[in-house]
């Protein structure tokens, strides 16, 4: 029989919300996940769910009964909760009715699944989670192999990394790295490196990304570390014309990512 909650004190219930800090979410090796797409999401990439609250009242589509069935499938802790304890348990304002709690995969780069010519994205100290979230997601749209998160500045398993990705950091092929083992990884497969960076001299359009690449984007408070100024790295740029001298590493990440896939396939 399902546990139905209706304190907000309960313990299951504060445990999870500590969740929201990074530093918990390191000690227990645990993260949450708001939102049936996302939650199905990570069932589908075999995230392991440690435990789940399910608010029936605002289950008001076909997606939340669906991920709800699959939840309750698993073998997880799963409990029903009045609105008032979902209210303390979702993260921000959105009420899906689906909280999940995961425990953190472990993902190393030495785990990539790659083709011989892939195409791989890295995002250096990016300090805004949605702004990675928004990364991954047009990565992989595009259609990018693999993404690795160098020196980040935030933990990938961030509820606004998970929102802003729609849940494709959980793909398989999505880890985090220091940057120092980034660049020997790519130097490894031999591919060529390209950096944005606004004062480049090469336009982006001009890179050969055929034969496999790697697309490296830096924050936009600090831009790439000098690590990516090694003679193997080629700069790129987007050419701007109004006053801005940058676009939103999310919007450059877009670009970059469908002109490779462009000359890559024949869409």
């Amino acid at each position: 029989m399902l546990q139905h909650i209706t304190s907000r004190q309960n313990a299951r219930v504060k445990d999870a919300v500590k969740l929201r800090d990074r530093r918990q979410r390191e000690q227990q090796g645990r993260f949450l996940i708001d939102g049936a797409r996302e939650i199905a999401r990570a069932i589908e990439r075999g995230v392991e769910i440690a435990e789940a609250f399910i608010c029936e009242p605002l289950l008001r589509d076909d997606e939340g009964r669906q991920t709800t069935a699959r939840l309750r499938q698993l073998p997880a802790d799963v409990a029903t909760v009045t609105g008032e304890v979902f209210e303390k348990l979702a993260f921000g304002e959105r009420a899906s009715g689906l909280l999940a709690v995961a425990k953190t995969p472990a993902k190393s780069i030495a785990q990539l699944q790659l083709s011989t010519s892939p195409l791989i994205a890295v995002i250096e100290g990016v300090e805004k989670p949605g702004n990675v979230g928004a990364v991954l997601r047009s990565a992989d749209g595009a259609g990018v192999d693999a993404v690795i998160v160098a020196d980040p500045r935030s933990d990938l398993y961030n509820p606004n990394t998970i929102r802003a990705s729609l849940g494709t950091v959980f793909d398989a092929n999505v880890c985090t790295a220091t940057s120092d083992a980034t660049l020997n990884f790519l130097r490894g497969l031999k591919i060529p490196v390209f950096a944005a960076r606004p004062h480049a001299e090469l336009i982006y359009t001009a890179a050969d990304y055929r034969a496999g690449a790697a697309i490296v984007l830096g924050s936009e408070a600090e831009g790439l570390s000098d690590k990516w100024s090694d003679a193997g790295v080629s700069g790129i740029r987007l050419p701007m014309r109004g006053i801005a001298d940058s676009l939103n590493v999310s919007a450059t990440a877009a670009v970059l990512f469908y002109e490779a896939q462009r000359q890559r396939h024949t869409y």
